[in-house]
């Protein structure tokens, strides 16, 4: 996910997609505590996709 497609979206999208990440990051959560993870590396990259959609999301209140 890039910050410019991210940007492209409106603030309802947004909160959408950052309510569907949160739910994928707990279950790689879950999954790596019983030892089925099998990419860990796609824990940071939700991560960093969560962080990326919370920074627009600020910017985009506080321009209003």
């Amino acid at each position: 996910m890039k910050a410019s497609d991210v940007r492209s979206k409106t603030a309802d999208e947004l909160k959408d997609q950052l309510v569907d990440l949160k739910k994928e990051q707990f279950n790689l959560r879950f999954q790596r505590a019983t030892q089925q993870l099998e990419k860990p590396a796609q824990v940071k990259s939700v991560r960093r996709d969560i962080a990326r959609i919370k920074t627009i999301l600020a910017e985009k209140n506080a321009a209003k």
